[in-house]
């Protein structure tokens, strides 16, 4: 590391050219911000965990496994992913005798959670045996035997009831009366809002929809009886019954699910976003320090003319990268922190993460991102600094006079190829259909962008002389900038690559969820035929179709129980699960047609019953099924079901992906109640006490709106990708316009006027950012154009005011970059 230790030379240098360095300072500060702030969501959703509050008293949970595990491929390629399951999995109740009998454990108790309705209230519902561990205790009354209920203090006064009265509860098992026999204080971990009930053991299974299932064995410890060895007790006792036993924060893991897709947001926030974004950054840096050694080019040829050797050259390079790297990460990292807590207060705000987890950050993602900061300051100054301290001195200052025309051999071939593949894949991802289709659009942009930034002086020197030709006629200024670009075309080629990459990436992000999100309204709106709409944030009440059948005038009523299913799809030895949106209806396909046009293609929603299934077209394709095949799924608590395809419907993007009966469904929920009711006929006022009516235009509006309420993610990674490109843009047009002071005071000296000067930077900046923003269209539409026909079949959709405001935007940029430094110059 000493001969990479700053010398005077370096020191110098950074003196001498404060301007160029800070460029360089910048553009690593703004690496090292995004690396920083993805690599501490990563880290936190590696790490993320939630200390137990339900099960704090208990030293031992088990619980079923809540992941599905797909295994693909056999021997040294064997592969298992795991996925967080859509609701949750549960256990045989029968385990608690089992993990009872475990030397160390003095009770094993078996927990029920579940939703109770209560007219327009919602109560949640616990066996009695949970008191055990929850420190719950009776103030009147006695403990609940079957067909009794003990109400909490809120529940007992919300019915207004007392030990002794009877209240009318719906559970999954339907409407029943329930002797209210006891009174009771809420123990840890239980809800303080909206009230609790507390059911016999024996009966809770069944009320909660799952008869002979727990949501987990609790196990309590004598005095003195170590938790590792009975949590191995347990373990060895219930094995093979697919149960997991946690201790330590493992339990809040089991009472709080949300904690699965809590960690898999944020890795795949700070591990799949992040590393596109890690990319980008590095791209953008790299170039930055390059074009900081190139405008050294005349100093090194003086150095090496003067009897400098190669060695001294690259290790000046390399003194001047340790100068500046390390305290631009250490700069960069502070609003990096402070980024990942907004980031993560964004998350927690929209559910996304359960407010008991905690950002974590820690030393690992900050040396990374100041290690990334230095290694590509390193990198990209050897590669540029590579030529002049090779060439012989007098090719060097002629090198330095007059610019190469053409990059190396090695960059072009590369270009050559990046270009080659992101056709290839544009090709494959017009015939693909799918995730197949987004997963090739992917590389597309990445790829195409790759060519750009190592063909860049070539694309910039075509882009000079074809948007060029219409400065010609415009007058001394813009000739003057069209002949400046088509001669320094790397200079043009620095500015012109983050431009590109801003205007490529915030069009792909923003525009891919606005075409998903126009697609979806218009297939909601189109796919609801109902008149009314009934629905309940806690659900529609037991009997509520029932009812709606009764009423005066209605056609048809349909109860829909809204949830996730997770669908293998691929093909050999890459396939995954996927979640896929589904419903289970109530009666028969046939009459779902009454209330829902979902667009079919092939087969009968006729058939639509057990084990029978029909599919979005998007989704056939991605499993490669057609009717009459049979597609394996799992439900929403892991069960596997093998299903046979009977309809494939064409509005899966606003409708749910899957249909499939209700009862297929119901035991596999939490909450059995259904999400929505579609009424044909009828009256409005009629259907008001099931819950809140909407037509059906004001319900796909309803919809519309939750859709747009998760495009934050969307717009934030495009802002913070635009954003950081569009920094990246402007700092290396300050950096080439301060680099241009000699030649701009020459162009004074020879009798140009300063508005003229001025003038000629504008149109310069205005170059730059219209091939800019026709590159980074053209790479965002051979992204978009196949992405979306194959997901959704249609062609993006692009607002044009926002993309109007994306080019208005690289335009003002582009001007005001070039402009604003040039004053300044000027004025000296």
């Amino acid at each position: 590391m000493k001969s990479f230790a700053p010398t005077g030379l370096a020191r110098a240098a950074v003196r001498s050219r404060p301007a160029s360095f800070a460029g360089t300072f910048v553009a690593l500060m703004m690496a090292a911000l995004i690396v920083s702030a993805c690599g501490i969501l990563l880290e936190t959703g590696v790490r993320a965990s939630v200390p137990p509050e339900r099960y704090a008293k208990a030293p031992v949970v088990a619980a079923a496994d809540q992941y599905a595990r797909l295994v693909t491929g056999s021997g040294d390629s064997r592969a298992e992913s795991a996925v967080p399951l859509p609701d949750r999995a549960r256990l045989d109740a029968a385990l608690a005798e089992k993990a009872a009998r475990v030397p160390g454990a003095v009770a094993a108790v078996p927990d029920f959670t579940f939703p109770v309705r209560r007219g327009g209230a919602t109560l949640t519902g616990h066996g009695w045996g949970s008191h055990a561990f929850t420190g719950a205790t009776l103030t009147s009354g006695a403990a609940p035997r079957s067909g009794e209920v003990v109400l909490d203090a809120a529940a007992a006064r919300s019915a207004k009831a007392g030990v002794g009265d009877t209240v009318a509860l719906d559970t999954a098992a339907g409407r029943a009366g329930f002797r209210v026999s006891g009174l009771a204080r809420a123990g840890s971990g239980e809800p303080a809002e909206g009230g609790t009930g507390w059911f016999a053991d024996a009966q809770s299974s069944a009320l909660a929809g799952h008869p002979g299932k727990a949501d987990a064995i609790v196990v309590l410890a004598r005095d003195g009886a170590d938790t590792d060895a009975l949590a191995a007790g347990v373990r060895k006792a219930l094995a093979g019954s697919g149960a997991t036993v946690h201790t330590g924060d493992g339990r809040g893991a089991v009472e709080n699910r949300a904690l699965g897709y809590a960690k898999e947001t944020l890795t795949g926030l700070g591990g799949s976003f992040g590393g596109i974004a890690a990319v980008v950054a590095v791209f953008t840096a790299s170039g930055t320090v390059a074009l900081s050694v190139a405008q050294r080019a005349r100093e090194f040829a003086l150095l090496r003319a003067v009897g400098a050797t190669p060695r001294q050259i690259r290790r000046a390079v390399a003194a001047e990268a340790l100068l500046v790297a390390p305290a631009a990460g250490l700069v960069g990292c502070l609003p990096g922190i402070g980024l990942a807590h907004w980031w993560f207060g964004q998350l927690e705000d929209r559910g996304a993460v359960p407010e008991a987890v905690d950002l974590r950050v820690s030393w690992i993602p900050l040396v990374a991102a100041v290690g990334t900061g230095l290694l590509t300051a390193l990198a990209a100054g050897w590669a540029a600094g590579r030529r002049p301290a090779r060439i012989k001195p007098g090719q060097a200052l002629t090198e330095a006079s007059v610019e190469r025309l053409r990059p190396g051999v090695l960059r072009t071939l590369l270009g050559l190829g990046a270009l080659v593949g992101g056709g290839f894949l544009t090709g494959l991802a017009a015939r693909s259909a799918g995730d197949d289709a987004a997963n090739a659009a992917l590389g597309v942009v990445l790829l195409f962008m790759l060519a750009v930034a190592l063909l860049g002086p070539l694309v910039a020197r075509l882009c000079a002389a074809l948007f060029g030709l219409p400065l010609r006629g415009r007058g001394a200024a813009a000739s003057l900038a069209a002949a400046n670009s088509r001669t320094n075309a790397r200079r043009l080629a620095s500015a012109l690559t983050p431009i590109v990459l801003a205007m490529a990436f915030a069009s792909t992000l923003v525009f891919m969820h606005t075409s998903e999100s126009h697609i979806a309204a218009r297939q909601l709106r189109a796919g609801i035929t109902a008149d009314h709409v009934v629905t309940h944030p806690a659900g529609l009440p037991a009997g509520a179709v029932e009812r709606a059948a009764r009423a005066p005038g209605v056609e048809a009523a349909v109860g829909l129980l809204d949830t996730q299913v997770l669908v293998p799809v691929g093909g050999g030895g890459d396939r995954w699960l996927q979640s896929a949106a589904a419903q289970g209806i109530s009666g028969s396909g046939a009459r779902l047609t009454r209330v829902q046009d979902l667009d079919v293609r092939s087969g009968s929603l006729d058939r639509v019953g057990e084990g029978r299934i029909a599919v979005d077209r998007t989704l056939a394709v991605s499993a490669g099924v057609k009717v009459g095949d049979r597609l394996p799924l799992y439900l929403p608590d892991g069960t596997e079901a093998g299903t046979e395809v009977v309809a494939v419907y064409g509005r899966g993007l606003g409708l749910p992906a899957v249909t499939m009966d209700r009862a297929s469904l119901a035991a596999h929920v939490t909450s059995s109640f259904d999400s929505a009711l579609l009424v044909r006929g009828g009256d409005a006022k009629v259907l008001a006490p099931l819950g809140q009516v909407a037509a059906a235009s004001g319900y796909a509006v309803e919809r519309s709106t939750d859709r747009e309420l998760n495009a934050w993610a969307n717009y934030t990674m495009a802002a913070v990708l635009g954003g950081f490109a569009a920094v990246a843009a402007v700092n290396t047009l300050v950096m080439t316009v301060l680099d241009r002071r000699r030649e701009l005071g020459a162009l004074r000296l020879v009798g140009a006027t300063r508005r003229q000067v001025l003038g000629m930077l504008r149109w310069e900046g205005l170059l730059v950012a219209v091939a800019g923003t026709v590159l980074g269209t053209a790479i965002a539409a051979a992204t978009l154009i196949p992405m979306m026909r194959g997901l959704t079949g249609e062609d993006p959709y692009v607002p044009p005011l926002t993309y109007a405001a994306f080019a208005g935007g690289a335009a003002a940029l582009g001007m005001l970059a070039a402009t604003l430094p040039a004053r300044a110059a000027l004025r000296r």
